[in-house]
């Protein structure tokens, strides 16, 4: 029987959290720093996603006593990044209907800008930060292959 602590679920959950907290805090320093502004910058939230997933990625390999199979990992770049990315994409929605300048200066600034709006935009970040999830993993699974060929990492 799987120890429930240490499942492809609960180290998910826990690390998908670690990372929305990691993606709300980058976004609220970038507020109060006047930065929030600069669209470009939210590629660092990349980052972030990376380091969580790679982080509930090494947990379950260090808990479990067989090896990760590609499947499993998987499933962990999955669901982390799923756990990391909507609770953040329903945060950017309320802030959005909160906060209309910037609503109305990602409207102005964007080429499909006059389709935009706060449901629209939240779904965006959600597809997006799944999507770039599931590229991410992808390549940390491709580099702990790699890197954990001689000591049996992935089966």
């Amino acid at each position: 029987m799987e120890d429930t602590k240490y499942s492809i679920e609960s180290i998910s959950v826990r690390f998908g959290l670690l990372t929305t907290v990691g993606l709300l805090a980058y976004f609220l320093i970038m507020k109060f720093v006047g930065l929030v502004h600069i669209v470009e910058l939210r590629t660092l939230n990349f980052l972030v996603l990376v380091i969580g997933i790679y982080k509930a990625l090494k947990a379950f390999q260090k808990n479990n006593e067989q090896p990760m199979g590609y499947l499993q990992g998987w499933g962990i770049g999955c669901l982390t990044s799923s756990v990391a990315v909507l609770p953040f994409a329903l945060f950017i929605f309320i802030y959005l209907q909160l906060d209309p300048a910037l609503m109305e200066y990602i409207r102005n600034r964007d080429e499909f800008g006059r389709f935009l709006n706060p449901y629209m935009l939240a779904f965006v970040i959600a597809f997006e930060g799944i999507v770039s999830g599931l590229v991410l993993t992808f390549i940390l699974l491709q580099w702990m292959m790699k890197s954990h060929l001689k000591g049996g990492g992935l089966r």
